[in-house]
C-alpha cells in the first residue's frame, strides 16, 4: 500500500475580533468545530481554494487573504493523513448560511481565546504552534 497525505485547506475568517467555526457532521471530526475549508483541487491556488470553499460552505465573500501556517495531521482512528494549509482572511460581505447541512450543523463566530474545546485536529495542532490570527 502506497498511501500519501492529502492536502486540506482551512480558512480563518476574521470579523469584529472573532473567527468563524462550523460544527462538523458526517465526516471525520464529527462533532468538532472547524474552520471553513476542504480539499485543494488540482491546479488551484491556495487563495482560489479559500474563496471557493468559503463561498460553497458559508455564502460569505472574503478579502485580504494571506498564508498562515500548515499542520501535519494524522487521524489515527480514520487512518487518514492530511497536510492542512491555513489561510487567514477578513470578512468582506454576505450573511453566514449553512450551505452544506449534510456536512455542517451550524456556523458561529468566536473570540480566538474563547473557541470551544472540541475543535478539529488541525486546529489543535495549529494552536500548539502558537498562531494568533489577530497579531500583525
Amino acid at each position: 500500500m502506497n498511501k500519501r497525505p492529502l492536502v486540506g485547506l482551512a480558512v480563518i475568517i476574521r470579523k469584529d475580533n472573532k473567527v468563524l467555526l462550523g460544527k462538523r457532521k458526517n465526516s471525520h471530526g464529527e462533532g468538532c468545530w472547524g474552520f471553513p475549508g476542504g480539499h485543494l483541487e488540482y491546479g488551484e491556488s491556495f487563495e482560489e481554494c479559500a474563496k471557493r470553499e468559503t463561498q460553497e460552505e458559508t455564502g460569505l465573500e472574503i478579502k485580504n487573504l494571506k498564508s498562515g501556517l500548515a499542520t501535519n495531521d494524522i487521524f489515527e482512528k480514520e487512518k487518514k493523513h492530511y497536510v492542512t494549509v491555513f489561510m487567514i482572511g477578513d470578512y468582506l460581505s454576505g450573511n453566514v448560511e449553512t450551505r452544506e447541512p449534510e456536512k455542517c450543523e451550524k456556523w458561529e463566530w468566536f473570540a480566538w481565546d474563547d473557541i470551544p474545546e472540541s475543535v478539529f485536529l488541525p486546529i489543535t495542532n495549529l494552536r500548539k504552534q502558537g498562531l494568533n490570527p489577530f497579531e500583525k
